[in-house]
């Protein structure tokens, strides 16, 4: 459903996604993590056909990702989607199903259940005077107006409740179980493990690692085994009325249970301990990168020493102070919100 083949995007001199290459299968929830910088939301943006990328191409069903037609069976949710306070609920739904061109019989029936899925209440209330989370809520409801066929949610859960945020995760399983393919970014890698089918870990615009969570922790995460025993041995130290051993293999596992046995006692229990998501992507994306995020007029990395752009960053910084913005952001989003012009100058630290 949706194919990213050496996906590159250079603002500036400055590489924001190099050579990035995945595919997401319909009705799949697939998870684009990394730090700030990263790249993620570049990439989200191009697959949205809100930027067009420098080298490389973005489909949809096997058409461009930046077509109108295309575009048409899309829903796009930014991390920050300012609405148009003055209008309700309803109001503005059915406003952004008029854009669309959806009948306006058939709008009314996706709003409503949408708005009952997402048990959105005063629906006739301004939207100035609602909580973040009904705001948010209102934002989903938007992206589904169209009935599209892929969804691009970058940080839906973004500032909710606890409560909030996992009913929106929920729904946006339920989304993906209806045959919808989400292409999904989060800063809480909770979110991204419990709900994501595949993974993929960027850093420093390059794609670091990729799989299912259990293949990525296989690859790249250490198993630990926490061996309880009745009595002390060698190899264990007092935890509570028992004592512990943690180690790496199983040979290990054995051999602290022959000890037990040899003093008299025994093994009264073994735990696995599999490092989270966040684990290993603190370990990933700390990571160096090799090369320069930055490229001469030929186009080819500049290969400076990491000192050297770190000096050129904060001059760069200044100069686009003064400069204003940078021309490389493209369209407005329908919304009014221009989620892709930034709205600070742009510096690569700024730049996901």
């Amino acid at each position: 459903m949706i194919r990213v083949d050496g996906l590159r995007k250079v603002y500036d001199g400055f590489v924001a996604v190099h050579d990035s290459s995945f595919e997401v299968e319909p009705g799949e929830i697939f998870g684009v993590v990394g730090p700030n910088g990263a790249g993620k939301t570049t990439t989200l943006k191009s697959v949205a056909g809100l930027l067009e990328p420098t080298d490389g191409e973005v489909r949809l069903a096997g058409e461009p990702a930046d077509d109108p037609d295309t575009r048409s069976k899309l829903g796009f949710l930014p991390e920050e989607s300012p609405l148009y306070e003055d209008m309700t609920a309803l109001s503005y739904l059915r406003f952004f199903a008029d854009l669309y061109d959806v009948p306006r019989d058939v709008a009314n029936q996706r709003i409503e259940e949408a708005l009952d899925e997402l048990e959105l209440d005063h629906r006739e209330r301004r939207l100035g005077d609602v909580s973040k989370g009904m705001k948010r809520k209102v934002a989903i409801a938007r992206s589904l107006v169209n009935d599209p066929e892929v969804l691009v949610y970058d940080e839906p859960a973004s500032g909710l409740d606890p409560l909030t945020t996992n009913y929106v995760l929920e729904f946006t399983r339920e989304l993906a179980d209806r045959g919808k393919t989400v292409l999904f970014s989060a800063h809480n890698l909770y979110h991204v493990e419990s709900i994501c089918d595949r993974v993929v870990i960027m850093n420093e615009g390059r794609i670091v690692a990729r799989g299912t969570v259990e293949e990525i922790r296989a690859e790249y995460g250490d198993t630990t085994y926490c061996v309880y025993t009745t009595v002390p041995t060698a190899s264990t130290e007092p935890a509570g009325d028992r004592y512990v051993a943690e180690v790496d293999t199983m040979d290990e596992v054995e051999a602290v249970r022959a000890e037990a046995e040899a003093a008299g006692g025994r093994v009264a229990d073994i735990r696995t301990e599999e490092p989270s998501l966040e684990e290993i992507f603190l370990d990933v994306a700390g990571q160096p990168m090799p090369g320069s995020r930055r490229v001469g007029p030929d186009g080819e990395s500049e290969g400076e020493p990491e000192e050297t752009r770190s000096q050129r960053d904060g001059e760069d910084l200044a100069s686009t102070t003064e400069a204003g913005t940078t021309r490389d952001e493209t369209r407005t989003d329908p919304d009014g919100s221009d989620d892709d012009r930034e709205q600070t100058p742009a510096t690569p630290g700024d730049r996901d």
